[in-house]
C-alpha cells in the first residue's frame, strides 16, 4: 500500500476507535459524553490515570477490548507516519543524487537559464528532438514542475559562478538565457562568457536597446520575443502563405513533414551531381553548429549558386 494511504487509513481507524470508545462508555456506564471521551483517550494512550468513575463488569470488559485494539492501532499509526517521513526523505535524497550524477555526466549539452513561459517552450522543443539540456532555475515551484517533467535541472541563481559550474558550463555546447529581466540576462551572459569563452550564448531581450548591451556582454545571438511576435502577426496578414510555409518548415504544425538542414560532403553522390556546391569551397564556413554558411560578401553580391533539389 502507498505510504500516504497507510497513514490516512491508520488515522481514520484511530478516529473510529475514539468515537466507538466514547459511545461505548456512554451507553454502558451512562457517563456524559466528555467523561466518556476522556476515559477513552487515557485508555488508548495507556497513561495509567485513575478511572473517571468505578467501572462495572461490562465496562471492564469493554475497556480490555478497547486497550487491545487501541494500542495496536496507535502503534500501527506511529509506524506508518515514521515510514512515510523516512521513505519520503530517503526517496528524495536518492532521486537528487541520481539527478546530480546525470548532470555531471553531461557533455556537449545546452544550458537553459529560466523556466518561465519561454523557457518551458524551449525545453519542450529540445526534449522532442531530442537535444541534451540542463535547466537552471531558482524558483522552488518551477523546480518542482521540472522534477515532474523529468528534466535535468539545477536549482539556484544563474548569475552565480558555482551554479553554472554545477550545470556543467565548461563542458556545455551552448547557453540560452531567457529570464524576464534584461539586466539578469546581461549578467548571466557576462558570467558564462567569463567561465567558457568558446560557449555559444543566445540571450533574450525584452526592452529596446537591450540587444546591443547583450551583444557587448558576449552574446552570440539576441532574440526579442516581442519583436518576433509582432513581426509574425503582421506577416500573417501581409504574407499568409509565407507564414504557413514557415510553420511547415519548422514543424510547428502537427504534420509529418519538416525541412531540415544537412551537411553535404564533397565525396557524396549529391556533390558529384551538383559540382557547383563545391566549386568555391572557400566561400563556405562552418557556424557554431557545424553547418555550412555562405560568406557575407557572397550573399551581398548575389553570386551564390542556386540549386534545385527534387
Amino acid at each position: 500500500m502507498n505510504p500516504l494511504r497507510k497513514v490516512l487509513f491508520s488515522l481514520s481507524t484511530l478516529v473510529v476507535l475514539i468515537g466507538g470508545g466514547t459511545a461505548g462508555y456512554t451507553l454502558i456506564e451512562g457517563w456524559p459524553v466528555f467523561e466518556s471521551l476522556y476515559m477513552t483517550i487515557i485508555t488508548l494512550a495507556t497513561v495509567g490515570y485513575k478511572e473517571v468513575h468505578e467501572l462495572s463488569h461490562e465496562g471492564k470488559v469493554f475497556t480490555i477490548i478497547l486497550i487491545v485494539f487501541g494500542t495496536g492501532n496507535i502503534a500501527y499509526t506511529i509506524g506508518s507516519m515514521i515510514q512515510f517521513m523516512v521513505e519520503g526523505q530517503f526517496r528524495r535524497l536518492l532521486g537528487r543524487k541520481k539527478l546530480q550524477k546525470k548532470i555531471r555526466s553531461q557533455k556537449g549539452h545546452y544550458i537553459v537559464c529560466g523556466f518561465g513561459r519561454i523557457g518551458r517552450l524551449v525545453c519542450r522543443d529540445f526534449a522532442s528532438n531530442p537535444l541534451p539540456f540542463i535547466v537552471v532555475e531558482q524558483n522552488p515551484e518551477r523546480c518542482r514542475r521540472l522534477e515532474e517533467e523529468g528534466y535535468l535541472f539545477v536549482q539556484g541563481d544563474a548569475t552565480r559562478d558555482e551554479v553554472l559550474e554545477k550545470a556543467g558550463i565548461r563542458q556545455a555546447k551552448g547557453l540560452i538565457t531567457v529570464v524576464t529581466s534584461d539586466s539578469a540576462n546581461v549578467f548571466i551572459t557576462l558570467t558564462a562568457r567569463g567561465i567558457n569563452p568558446e560557449l555559444f550564448i543566445l540571450a533574450r531581450a525584452s526592452e529596446d536597446g537591450a540587444d546591443i548591451k547583450l551583444m557587448r556582454a558576449g552574446a552570440n545571438k539576441v532574440v526579442s520575443p516581442y519583436t518576433i511576435g509582432a513581426s509574425r502577426i503582421a506577416h500573417a496578414i501581409l504574407r499568409p502563405s509565407v507564414v504557413d510555409f514557415i510553420d511547415i518548415a519548422t514543424g510547428r504544425e502537427n504534420i509529418e513533414l519538416r525541412i531540415e538542414e544537412i551537411l553535404v560532403a564533397p565525396q557524396s553522390r549529391l556533390g558529384r551531381k551538383n559540382p557547383g556546391l563545391f566549386r568555391h569551397p572557400q566561400r563556405f564556413r562552418p557556424d557554431h553548429c557545424g553547418h555550412q554558411k555562405r560568406s557575407a560578401d557572397e550573399v551581398q553580391s548575389g553570386s551564390a549558386d542556386r540549386h534545385r533539389f527534387g
